[in-house]
């Protein structure tokens, strides 16, 4: 797989933080570790700063950048009771948001149709 390949099928991750004030935060990552940790330094998110991450709550895994971003989007309208049954697992992601199965099959279908250029060879002759 070349680089640009990899960059193009990279896991990225929704994620809940409880947070001190009984908030939600919903953020996304492609290292959630990483990230919560820069969210309990208070180098993360400005909402984080002024609220003090309590735990993760939970984590779902999405194939790319674009389908995390939109989910994201999506979870932050959500009211706080439905984004607390998501953390609790009483309620998938797709049930939360009807369209992420309609980005996810087009993400996969874009990551399939991704041309891989040939390496270049000095078999190949110049200009």
């Amino acid at each position: 797989m070349t680089p640009l390949a990899f960059l193009v099928a990279m896991a990225w991750f929704l994620y809940l933080i409880e947070c001190a004030d009984d908030s939600l935060y919903t953020g996304i990552a492609v290292d959630v570790a990483a990230r919560y940790e820069q969210h309990v330094k208070g180098t993360g998110a400005r909402y984080t700063r002024s609220r003090a991450p309590r735990r993760l709550l939970a984590t779902f895994e999405l194939p790319d950048r674009s389908v995390a971003s939109k989910a994201e989007y999506a979870v932050k309208r959500l009211p706080a009771a439905t984004k607390r049954l998501l953390a609790g697992g009483r309620l998938g992601l797709s049930d939360a948001i009807p369209a992420l199965d309609a980005w996810i099959a087009t993400a996969t279908a874009s990551v399939d149709t991704v041309a891989v250029l040939p390496e270049s060879s000095s078999d190949t002759p110049a200009g």
